[in-house]
């Protein structure tokens, strides 16, 4: 039996992240005021995408709660469409690209942490909200995929829907470098044309591995989960 209610955790992981968005969003920052604002940070999109994750996790909880011992078929409808947009947001969206993130600011932040967090920011962004956004992610993930179990789509559909976001949010950077002649990362100032274009192509097929990881992740978690309670059974009987 768990400490902690899988219930609980989502929702203080919730509140974890609008803490998180609202002392972001309150910081008076340069590049706030800037074309794209904070929208063109991978970032906070992600931040912004984990927050609607375990949104959508804590309403499916309560619904479920709700329906419990209900004979409503409409109600069942309605709760397996929340079921699957819970899953689909953690297969596509939640799982690869907050490990994305974590893993890739902290290898160029290791490397040479002027490619991605400036110095300067230590001025505005303070170090607990610094591994809000760059850390806590990762355990959050790990500790949802671990408490419940997420049923992925096909890995053809799947990796569709995670290249259309890498390639999406590369064009927007690209728009914004066009707009303001800036781009969002230093790192991207500093290499050619077609560097950028090798880097990018890397990138995307990066977070297509961390799909089919978190994918191999979760079947093995729960597999291994299924097997120890059919062992526990077998003793038993």
């Amino acid at each position: 039996m768990a400490l902690i209610p899988s219930q609980v955790l989502r929702v203080a992981i919730l509140l974890s992240y609008f803490s998180i968005l609202c002392n972001y969003k309150a910081i008076d920052m340069p590049a706030h005021q800037t074309y794209g604002g904070s929208w063109k940070f991978l970032t906070f999109i992600n931040l912004v995408i984990q927050a609607a994750f375990f949104g959508v996790c804590v309403l499916t909880d309560l619904s479920s709660l709700l329906t419990k011992g209900s004979e409503s078929r409409e109600q069942e409808r309605q709760l397996k469409k929340l079921v699957g947009l819970r899953d689909w947001m953690m297969a596509v969206l939640a799982f690869p690209v907050g490990v994305f993130v974590v893993t890739m600011f902290w290898a160029l932040y290791l490397y040479d942490r002027d490619l991605v967090y400036p110095k300067l920011l230590d001025n505005f962004i303070p170090q607990w909200l610094n591994h809000g956004m760059h850390t806590t992610v990762l355990p959050f993930i790990i500790i949802e995929m671990r408490t419940t179990h997420h049923q992925y789509p096909s890995r053809p559909c799947g990796l569709m829907a995670v290249c259309s976001f890498a390639v999406g949010y590369v064009l927007w950077m690209c728009w914004v470098h066009h707009v303001t002649g800036v781009w969002v990362y230093p790192l991207l100032e500093q290499i050619s044309p077609l560097a950028k274009v090798a880097f990018f192509s890397c990138l995307t097929v990066l977070i297509n591995v961390y799909y089919i990881l978190g994918e191999i992740l979760n079947s093995y978690i729960w597999d291994c989960s299924k097997c120890f309670l059919d062992s526990g059974k077998s003793k038993a009987d």
